[in-house]
């Protein structure tokens, strides 16, 4: 997200009736409580790391990553040196990082970053945003114009090789993408369309077909950004001028639970915990008013809430090295 966002996503939500509209209905809100305080200017990317018990997230403006300890409340900073779309785990010492020009593996212990898949060419005047492994351990992640023009944007598989195969085309925001328990069906946010989409999803080949919209955002809820997935096949989805992550059913387009958020932009939010039960949720501080600032105080931090419901342990990147 950005400042100029509200101008893109106006033009797609007003054009036209929208098919598969779905009924709307809230039920159950829960408020998030405070976890990690701190005025993180555009907080994402939120990966529970199920084997370490730590929370990876990034501040994209900021350029850095951070891994977050629930535990000791240690936050520890890595500096990117570009902005930094998303982030995921390879193993217990290195990370794979979505950056401006392509996808880097760092080390942990020292900090280095080695590229691994070289976007540069892909990327001109576009950088890489929100990113997920697959249940095969390929890793997804879109890019977003660095103008959020129109279609200027795409969504890439990246394989264990660091090959990258272009999945979509005619993007502008990519953002949020889980995938469901059996291994046959993808969600996917382009957030301006104000729609989560489904695709049925082969996961020996990553190949994806039957696109079709499940969920229909209406504008009064905000704007869908990151994305995660409970263990009922029920999707998460932070949103964007909405104060909230909001539980859909994409069987029906119902909102199932509404999470509040002391934060005007919420962008991410993974499951986590020793039993994935605690929902960790990133917000932003840009694009607020000065009214917004005053009446959001928090906004950057990380949150958490207890939400009855489990998460699924996060796909790690399967590189063949």
């Amino acid at each position: 997200m950005s400042k100029n966002i509200i101008i893109v996503l106006l033009f797609f939500l007003f054009q036209g009736c929208r098919s598969h509209k779905k009924e709307i209905v809230v039920s159950d809100n829960l408020k998030a409580e405070l976890e990690y305080k701190i005025p993180a200017q555009l907080g994402e990317g939120a990966f529970w790391n199920y084997k370490t018990q730590e929370l990876y997230w990034i501040d994209i403006e900021s350029e850095t990553f951070n891994i977050y300890n629930p535990t000791t409340k240690n936050n520890k900073v890595y500096n990117t040196k570009s902005k930094i779309g998303s982030v995921v785990a390879i193993n217990d010492i290195e990370a794979l990082i979505a950056s401006e020009d392509g996808v880097y593996r760092l080390n942990l212990n020292s900090g280095e970053r080695t590229l691994f898949s070289d976007l540069k060419k892909e990327l001109v005047g576009s950088r890489l945003n929100d990113g997920k492994c697959d249940p095969f351990g390929r890793f997804w992640v879109g890019s977003m114009h660095f103008k959020q023009e129109q279609g200027k944007a795409n969504l890439y598989m990246i394989n264990a090789e660091g090959k990258s195969v272009k999945k979509k085309q005619n993007v502008t925001i990519s953002n949020g993408i889980v995938w469901t328990s059996d291994k046959k069906t993808m969600y996917y946010i382009d957030t301006p369309t104000s729609e989560i989409k489904a695709y049925d999803y082969n996961n020996k080949t990553g190949e994806i077909s039957n696109e079709r919209v499940v969920v229909t955002i209406p504008l009064k809820l905000g704007f869908p950004d990151g994305m995660t997935i409970d263990e009922e096949n029920m999707l998460w989805v932070g949103m964007w001028n909405g104060n909230a992550v909001i539980r859909f059913n994409p069987d029906t387009g119902e909102v199932l639970q509404t999470i509040e958020v002391p934060a005007h932009n919420v962008t991410s939010c993974a499951f986590g915990g020793k039993n994935l039960d605690v929902l960790y949720i990133t917000t932003a501080s840009v694009d607020m008013t000065d009214e917004e600032q005053k009446q959001y105080p928090l906004a950057g931090s990380v949150f958490k809430v207890v939400t009855g419901v489990k998460g699924v342990k996060s796909s790690f990147f399967k590189t063949n090295n």
